[in-house]
């Protein structure tokens, strides 16, 4: 099995506009095929925005006037998938040579979800996966993806995946992406805490396979003027410090984590590491008691309208 490079890109989108996101998830992708990668990994919701510290105007039994033209602007700033915005990413990563994994905000018809985009290395958009389980206020402005949209990808650089942010708590749902045999598992996400790394660390050991997880480093300055963040309006504030890294299939730490900073993470990736790292649990293999306990997965499309 080849060896190749794969980086985690630690940056900030410019919040609410498209098309400069865009430019800029082209040239940092430019800067990530520089340093050799052929995988690139991109934050959560990274076109356009992950809206850390905005309210919508929401509370129990209450909505805003303000909040409802926040989720306007938020609304305006997604993307349709497939698209004008994905075909710009398909020439991004087709430009570059990579397989290219981001977060963006989908939308359709009234709702906007989660979604995670892989790119090939030729420009086909491969597929996509939505957030199935939006976390506390995520809910209020974000759709549940369903089981039809959970994809492990068989790529010339090995079976690729992703799993987004707290959905990576939910152990059937890596259940699901091991038995698919995910080798290249991608963490797109907005936690930037401590504990965030060793649960990634838990997830490479367990799945054993490559972890890549990708978070935004965003200051206030990133962010429209009008953008009303609890956190403040001095420029310099950080909203989300980062936190990337990159993880081997025993819990090795590859690189990172990254905080307090941007950057672009790179490591060698060897997928004829795993096979070793099963040798002593392969959770969906050896390690499994079927007899015992066993994981039903629906993967039909959920439609609220059916025409015969």
């Amino acid at each position: 099995m080849a060896k190749f490079i794969a980086a985690v890109v630690q940056n900030a989108p410019v919040v609410f506009d498209v098309n400069a996101t865009l430019t800029k998830i082209n040239e940092l992708t430019a800067d990530a095929a520089k340093k050799g990668a052929t995988l690139v990994v991109f934050p959560e919701a990274f076109v356009s925005a992950y809206p850390k510290g905005l309210d919508f105007g929401a509370r129990v039994g209450m909505r805003s006037a303000e909040g409802r033209d926040t989720f306007r602007r938020y609304f305006e700033s997604a993307i349709d998938v497939p698209g004008p915005a994905t075909e710009t990413l398909a020439k991004t990563a087709k430009t570059h040579g990579v397989y290219l994994v981001l977060g963006v905000i989908e939308r359709e018809i009234g709702t906007l979800y989660c979604t995670a985009l892989f790119f090939a290395p030729d420009g086909t958009l491969l597929g996509k996966h939505r957030k199935v389980m939006p976390t506390a206020m995520e809910r209020i402005i974000w759709g549940f993806g369903d089981g039809s949209t959970m994809p492990v990808f068989d790529t010339a650089i090995g079976k690729l995946g992703a799993v987004i942010c707290w959905e990576n708590y939910m152990p059937l749902m890596r259940m699901a992406m091991y038995a698919k045999g995910i080798e290249l598992y991608c963490a797109p996400t907005a936690d930037d805490r401590e504990t965030w790394l060793p649960s990634m660390r838990h997830v490479a050991l367990e799945g054993r396979c490559f972890v890549l997880t990708a978070c935004q480093y965003l200051r206030r300055s990133d962010c429209p003027t009008e953008y009303a963040a609890a956190q403040g309006n001095d420029p310099q504030t950080v909203i989300m410090r980062g936190g990337s890294a990159i993880i081997g299939p025993l819990g090795q730490v590859l690189a990172g984590p990254l905080f307090d900073q941007t950057g672009i993470l790179t490591a060698e990736i060897d997928l004829g590491e795993i096979p070793g790292a099963k040798y002593d649990l392969d959770v969906v293999g050896h390690y499994a008691r079927p007899d015992i306990f066993q994981l039903h997965v629906n993967e039909k499309a959920a439609r609220p309208v059916v025409t015969d």
